[in-house]
């Protein structure tokens, strides 16, 4: 008897469907804002004198509803998984990294519903990753490579010729020049840069819009920042994601993607020139801070911490909080601060190793939408046969390879020079 085939474009439209169950499923799923700490805790804190733990604890989170019933939205997940296989099968590529993202999110559910005990960080260590994390066998960890940057980083920041502009610039004044630039690259596409006074860090981005807290001050080289991380890498994915014909789910990340966006905003502004010092230093003290509260330090060590960084008291307590938030303020740390630099150096082999093995046509496939490294081959194969669109927008660096592979065409040999046998033959010269 002969085997009945399926019609590729019954096979999309199943596709799709599933595809878009997915994204329609975690639209009420807000990690950020469930985790966050309200202005409150903040208050009395600094009202305390810095004095005491701030009260937060399981009873804390339990006050503050989800958005959605955490079982119900588990039982969807699973059936949109159950349906992956029914309707795609066991082994269709697209059918497992959709299904991987379905368990994800019911992982994020299960962290959620863990708000303020140790079963929340562990979690949280799964999904983003641990500070003891290495990237290869025998390669130092995350940890080990914060505190190597610290070092370097600590020594340039003392140079005058590297010191940062003042912030002179209001978050309102920073919102018009932003949306001038947004303006310029995503013409009539509706994404704005607006304020907002409910965000934790001076700049975030969501669906379509880039938030700027109201009491943020920035100066030229902030914006130049926030153009190449925020607008380029994350709203430019996140529209390439949207124009998705069937694989409408790589409009919306999961945290294994949060991995990979991170990284590669931050490496958009290596390439750019964009980052500094300063800026490189603000992502590592996130990486020492959460390695020391997973060496057991508690909200007061962290703050200490951040106190002898030279930062005032407001300053110490929001990033302290950043650590501790959807845990309390004596247990393990939130581990998503680690993405950017974790992402970093993923996505920097990745780059290196297209180059190396003459394959640089894979690296701006890291744009169609909100992408996981461990996907690229896959997500190559679906863009030859027409399941997956390229990306639409790419940042000029991405859009011509020649530059990028030329670069990178040293990166191989450059990184096995035995480092200290450079210091020293150098010692005479620097």
């Amino acid at each position: 008897m002969q085997k009945k085939t399926l019609k590729p474009s019954t096979y999309l439209t199943e596709v799709k469907a599933l595809s878009d169950r997915i994204v329609k499923a975690q639209q009420p799923i807000r990690v950020l804002d469930a985790v966050k700490w309200d202005d409150s805790i903040k208050a009395a804190f600094l009202n305390g004198g810095c004095k005491k733990l701030p009260a937060v604890d399981t009873d804390y989170y339990l006050s503050r509803s989800l958005g959605f019933d955490p079982t119900e939205k588990k039982r969807e997940f699973h059936e949109i998984e159950r349906d992956l296989v029914r309707k795609l099968g066991q082994l269709n590529p697209l059918s497992v990294i959709m299904r991987r993202i379905c368990r994800e999110y019911q992982d994020v559910v299960y962290m959620l519903e863990a708000r303020g005990t140790d079963t929340f960080a562990n979690i949280s260590q799964e999904l983003y990753g641990s500070s003891l994390d290495v990237f290869h066998v025998g390669d130092p960890t995350i940890a080990d490579l914060g505190s190597m940057m610290e070092e370097t980083l600590t020594q340039l920041l003392q140079l005058d010729s590297l010191c940062e502009e003042p912030k002179t610039i209001k978050a309102i004044d920073a919102v018009d020049i932003l949306n001038q630039k947004i303006e310029s690259l995503f013409p009539g596409d509706g994404l704005r840069a607006m304020l907002s006074d409910g965000i934790i860090s001076d700049a975030a981005a969501g669906t379509d819009y880039v938030k700027l807290r109201a009491d943020a001050l920035f100066n030229m080289r902030d914006l130049q920042v926030l153009e190449v991380h925020e607008i380029w890498v994350h709203l430019g994915t996140t529209l390439n994601g949207m124009a998705q014909p069937y694989c409408t789910f790589l409009g919306k990340g999961p945290p294994s993607a949060t991995i990979t966006q991170e990284g590669l905003a931050v490496l958009m502004e290596i390439l750019t020139f964009s980052s500094t010092p300063h800026r490189l230093m603000t992502l590592i003290n996130r990486v020492r801070a959460i390695t020391l509260a997973e060496n057991g330090a508690d909200f007061m060590d962290i703050f200490e911490f951040f106190r002898n960084k030279g930062m005032n008291e407001e300053d110490s307590y929001t990033l302290s909080s950043r650590v501790f938030r959807g845990s309390s303020s004596t247990g393990m740390p939130f581990t998503k601060d680690l993405t950017y630099i974790k992402g970093f150096v993923l996505t920097y082999n990745f780059i290196r190793l297209a180059v190396s093995k003459g394959k640089p046509d894979r690296i701006p496939l890291l744009f169609c939408g909100k992408t996981m490294i461990e996907d690229m081959k896959v997500l190559n194969d679906l863009v030859e046969e027409g399941t997956v669109s390229p990306p639409h927008f790419l940042p000029p660096q991405f859009r011509d390879m020649m530059g990028l592979s030329a670069w990178m065409s040293f990166s191989r040999f450059m990184t096995s020079l035995n480092f200290q046998q450079l210091e020293l033959d150098y010692a005479n010269i620097l």
